[in-house]
């Protein structure tokens, strides 16, 4: 078993998460049930999917929550270029999230 908690990735993961928060905080209100409601819980899943992995006893049942992780990661890069289309994000906010996923995703496949 992983301690998460100590796990750098899922430090980076908490606090991408937050920044999600805070982006769509500005979002129109009416994106309440479209692109918010997409990321938010995509950008939980994360953290989420880490420290469930890191409960199981097997390496193997730990990197497959790892890889369901870096699905969560290409879904929200998706949505966060589609948010920057429609202007719902500044331009120099979405590559610094962009920048935080790729950081991200480079760890989560070191672990694997």
């Amino acid at each position: 078993m992983h301690r998460f908690k100590e796990l750098e990735v899922w430090k980076s993961s908490r606090i991408f998460c937050k920044s999600i928060y805070e982006v769509t905080a500005d979002f129109p209100d009416y994106e309440k049930f479209g692109l918010i409601s997409q990321l938010r819980p995509a950008s939980t899943s994360i953290a989420s999917n880490i420290a469930e992995g890191a409960s199981r006893r097997s390496n193997k049942d730990f990197y497959r929550f790892l890889e369901i992780a870096i699905g969560s990661v290409y879904q929200i890069e998706t949505q966060l270029l589609i948010a920057t289309d429609l202007s719902f994000i500044k331009l120099k906010d979405s590559e610094s999230l962009l920048s935080q996923l790729e950081s991200i995703i480079k760890m989560l496949s070191l672990r694997r």
